[in-house]
């Protein structure tokens, strides 16, 4: 009689011992703060959006969806050969565990191209976020200026 629940005990230990992931809620999390798409020009239909990403463990920010645009792209912009150069990031923007990492002019930014109606400062845009390993996070951006960053400052000429 005493065989079952050891029996038991035994199956619950290779139960945990799997690999196969919890499924009890407790998903690795990316938080997003501070999501800003630029306003459109008229007759421009690609913009910049920046905001900061936070994972609770080491991921990576994979792909970017909006229904405002055709495409969404991850970019990084660095300065090379005195020219700044941006490319896109095939394989997505590396989130290390429990640091801030910021999409902001003049580094890595989410690109719009193909917005579908022009934005207009107060509008907002729906941003569909997807992880390597988190769950997808949906976004609304406000659209409008980003905060001026120490790097925007440092990356101005200094005038004498």
């Amino acid at each position: 009689m005493t065989r079952a629940p050891i029996l038991a005990l035994a199956l619950l230990a290779l139960t945990a011992c799997s690999g196969q992931p919890s499924r009890s809620g407790d998903a690795a999390t990316v938080q997003v703060a501070g999501a800003v798409c630029r306003p459109t020009p008229v007759g421009r239909q690609t913009t910049g959006c920046y905001l900061t990403l936070t994972a609770a463990a080491a991921d990576r920010l994979a792909s970017v969806a909006s229904p405002d645009a055709n495409i969404v792209q991850i970019h990084e912009s660095r300065i090379e050969s005195n020219m700044m150069m941006m490319r896109e990031l095939r394989e997505g923007l590396p989130l290390p565990a429990g640091q801030a990492v910021a999409l902001a002019p003049g580094g890595s930014h989410l690109m719009l191209l193909g917005v579908k109606e022009p934005l207009v400062a107060g509008d907002t845009v729906a941003l569909t976020l997807t992880f390597a390993a988190s769950a997808p996070v949906e976004v609304t951006a406000t659209v409008g200026q980003p905060a001026a960053s120490e790097d925007d400052h440092a990356a101005a000429p200094a005038a004498h």
